[in-house]
């Protein structure tokens, strides 16, 4: 069985975007395109409507582009048990009220037992403050949080695992 990984709305977006001017965001787009490129077929991918719905937003053509990336990638629902864990990561502060999305994507990625959380949201996802804290209130909940990173990281994983 291969090992899992929730694509976050921003992993599709700097998949599918016109390369930026901005160094740090090209350089993210980049490793992005490289990871897709060379590493998602040894993973089973998943995602949720809630990307759906994210990566639908805007532009109508690069929206186009970003649903195609999609298509086939086999979708995750938000579950009762996952709602129940935005309310609790929200009340406990791991997150603030604003990054509802965010604990979304989260708490799905958690209840069906993905084992990673791929983004580059690092405001609220992948942050060193809140990570702790969103890994801690998951197991409080009975749940192991998926492990949350961005393609650089999982390039570095497989790197050092061969």
């Amino acid at each position: 069985m291969k090992t899992s990984i929730y694509l976050e709305t921003s992993i599709i977006s700097y998949l599918t975007a016109r390369p930026s001017a901005d160094q740090v965001t090209a350089a993210c787009q980049k490793v992005t395109e490289a990871w897709w490129e060379k590493r998602r077929k040894e993973y089973a991918l998943f995602t949720s409507p809630l990307v759906i719905t994210e990566v639908s937003a805007g532009d109508p053509e690069a929206a186009a582009r970003r649903l195609e990336v999609l298509r086939s990638i086999p979708q995750l629902h938000a579950t009762d048990s996952a709602r129940q864990l935005v309310e609790i990561l929200i009340a406990s502060g791991a997150l603030p009220y604003k990054a509802r999305a965010d604990a979304l994507h989260i708490a799905i990625a958690t209840v069906h037992r993905v084992d990673y959380l791929l983004t580059w949201n690092c405001r609220h996802i992948d942050n060193p403050a809140t990570k702790p804290l969103i890994r801690a209130t998951c197991e409080k909940e009975g749940h192991m949080c998926s492990e949350i990173c961005t393609p650089l990281e999982m390039m570095e994983v497989q790197q050092n695992g061969k």
